[in-house]
């Protein structure tokens, strides 16, 4: 009776699976796959809204410049306004700071510890340092990836996978700042968080590169500048 029981249950478990299954390989975890797939295919259409929108703001500047005249004092004003929301390009010398994951199979430099997974890739903190020692150095604009910072901008990661403004980017990551390259240079250089980063550049080969650039144009910021936030419903 027992054996026949056991018998009974292994056939009720094999009409499940097979029901569940449909045809599919239970193995495959096939959500997974689909989330991934989906956040290229929405990271890809975000761009080319963005593209579309910058269309749409330069036609609407065109057609708002020929509608009204301004005095030189407005126009000026104007001007001012949009350099600092940082919807105006902006041009000059610059650094380029190129941070990276350290390669495959990394080990430890002589006398350091052997790393661990965090240790090896590129986080949140460490692109975060970068953007706020360029801005404390007087930046005029920064751009991350091919993307121009304003001052709702949020610089954030899952896992080494950068998330910007509705669009997703993975290493190695390029940040890109306007101004005067010796005080550029001098903020990177007297940041506490980037002096950390530099030990795990020495010991483990993390990637760490400063270019220096003598005329640069970065692009006006073209997405949604409103703010939204969320509220309790009723």
């Amino acid at each position: 009776m027992l054996t026949a029981a056991v018998f009974a249950l292994a056939g009720v478990i094999f009409v499940t699976s097979f029901n569940t299954a449909k045809g599919t390989n239970l193995r495959t975890d096939d959500s997974l796959l689909k989330l991934s797939d989906l956040i290229r295919e929405r990271s890809a259409r975000n761009g080319d809204l963005d593209e579309s929108t910058a269309a749409l703001r330069e036609d609407v500047d065109s057609l708002a410049e020929r509608q009204h005249d301004l005095t030189d004092a407005e126009d000026k004003r104007l001007g001012a306004l949009e350099g600092a929301a940082g919807t105006k390009k902006v041009g000059g010398s610059a650094l380029t700071v190129t941070l990276n994951d350290a390669p495959p199979g990394a080990q430890a430099a002589p006398g350091y510890p052997e790393p661990q997974a965090n240790d090896l890739v590129i986080h949140q903190q460490d692109l975060q340092a970068v953007v706020n020692a360029l801005w404390q150095g007087g930046a005029k604009g920064i751009q991350v990836m091919d993307q121009r910072l304003i001052s709702t901008s949020a610089v954030r990661c899952v896992g080494n996978t950068l998330i910007l403004q509705g669009r997703v980017y993975s290493p190695p990551y390029k940040i890109t700042a306007v101004g005067d390259q010796d005080r550029l240079r001098k903020a990177l250089d007297t940041s506490s968080a980037l002096q950390n980063y530099q030990l795990y550049v020495k010991a483990y080969g993390l990637g760490w590169k400063v270019d220096e650039r003598k005329a640069v144009t970065l692009p006006g910021y073209s997405g949604a500048v409103d703010l939204h936030y969320a509220k309790p419903a009723g």
